[in-house]
């Protein structure tokens, strides 16, 4: 097998379905209900939620494997530890005689397993791995001796790899919160310790700059087209498949922040008729249903469009607030955040609009400041920025590394047991 290359003279090579039983028993007892999102990607670790699942699920045994066969790339196996249920898009396998079930699981964990059953999947929205193919996959069968002794290194190293992943995961945490602590200072204290304060009105907000305002988003907007949500229902009808040179900008582009994203399309004439709704380099986006509240600011524009109806355009005064320092607020002042999930209207599914958006009160330092603010940050933000590079690097480095050790050891690339004899 190609993908295997060489491996040791003494080892089998068998169609994995030879090694690992597919379960199909249903059952409904929920002792222990598993389901994707419960199983940590190219680790097999376990993740407890809160999530209350439906339908019968397959029944598994403690050493059965979970592999999740809806967007296999995920790399979701998991090697059940006590009885249960795989709820949802499951492949559930029983180890066979003479097959170590944490070999089994290392053996689907392989990158280039995975590679190959993602490139087998079938749709497109929601790609799936067939039994007949993973199933057929030829996998490496050893003695069962070395399946354990491999087993046991594998255990035995990917643990150290994980213990220095999950540091770099926590370093990475921590310079989230102090890079919200010092935008959040900034932002709301200015940068002058010895300056004069004064009560902001705003509860959660406490003291604020003295010489600072604090003032409603509506006061800081162009009036009449300062804040504007994009246009509903029969205005968009005659929406086009081919590029017409105008287009509609929606959630997409505002969560991204890559414009260029999309195929809503309009005709000029209709984009024309909803002139007040469109976009200009300058603007800030929000999201209005969904993921509340994120905001980008328009740098670049492809082609001339308009907001649609999932979306809020805000428009400033220039005179009185940069674009740049609303849309910092927005994206990533704490307070801003409080006061959009206050907010939220509708219980199923909540939603911001102009009104909302409109009220919600910002800290206004002069124009000078704002710009002293935004140089200090640009600064700051570029250290945490490298720091959170590097330790992504260190992750992206440590997981290739684990990748490349389960690869090796399975395939029998590596000799694991003199290394456990050394090791002893």
């Amino acid at each position: 097998m190609e993908w295997l290359g060489q491996v040791p003279e003494h080892w089998g090579v068998n169609p994995l379905k030879r090694n690992l039983r597919l379960l199909t028993e249903k059952t409904d007892r929920r002792e222990h209900p598993v389901a994707l999102e419960n199983i940590e990607g190219w680790t097999g670790r376990f993740i407890p939620t809160e999530s209350e699942f439906q339908g019968d699920g397959v029944a598994f045994e403690p050493g059965d494997i979970l592999f999740g066969k809806l967007r296999p790339y995920l790399a979701k196996a998991y090697r059940a530890e006590s009885s249960g249920e795989a709820v949802g898009d499951f492949h559930v396998m029983r180890p066979q005689e003479e097959i170590d079930s944490r070999f089994s699981q290392y053996q689907i964990l392989n990158r280039r397993f995975i590679d190959i059953v993602d490139g087998s999947t079938f749709g497109s929205k929601m790609p799936r791995a067939s039994w007949e193919f993973v199933g057929g996959m030829r996998i490496t069968t050893p003695p069962l001796a070395e399946q354990t002794a491999i087993a046991d290194f594998l255990d035995q190293e990917t643990v150290k790899i994980n213990e220095l992943i999950t540091e770099q995961e926590r370093l990475i945490e921590l310079l989230k919160e102090k890079r919200q602590a010092v935008i959040s200072h900034a932002v709301t204290k200015g940068l002058n310790p010895d300056a004069p304060m004064k009560d902001s009105g705003i509860e959660w907000l406490g003291q604020v700059p003295a010489h600072w305002e604090v003032k409603r988003t509506k006061y800081v907007v162009l009036k009449n087209e300062g804040i504007q949500m994009g246009p509903f229902g029969g205005m968009l009808l005659d929406l086009n498949d081919a590029d017409t040179g105008f287009k509609v900008y929606g959630q997409e582009n505002t969560i991204s922040g890559d414009f260029s994203r999309g195929s809503r399309w309009l005709s000029e004439e209709r984009f024309r008729s909803l002139i007040n709704y469109h976009i200009e380099i300058g603007d800030l986006l929000l999201t209005r249903k969904g993921s509340l509240g994120n905001a980008r600011l328009v740098q670049a524009l492809p082609q001339p469009g308009m907001a649609d109806s999932d979306t809020i355009r805000v428009r400033v005064d220039e005179s009185l607030i940069l674009p740049t320092f609303l849309a910092l607020l927005f994206h990533e002042a704490g307070y801003i955040a409080q006061q959009l999930n206050l907010a939220k209207r509708g219980a199923i599914l909540p939603g911001l609009n102009s009104e909302i958006i409109a009220n919600i009160a910002v800290v206004l330092p002069s124009i000078a400041q704002q710009k002293d603010v935004m140089a200090y940050l640009d600064n700051e933000l570029g250290k945490f920025n490298t720091l959170t590079t590097e330790a992504q690097k260190a992750i992206d480095l440590l997981q290739e590394r684990r990748s490349a050790l389960i690869s090796a050891a399975v395939t029998g690339q590596i000799d694991v047991r003199t290394i456990l004899q050394k090791a002893a």
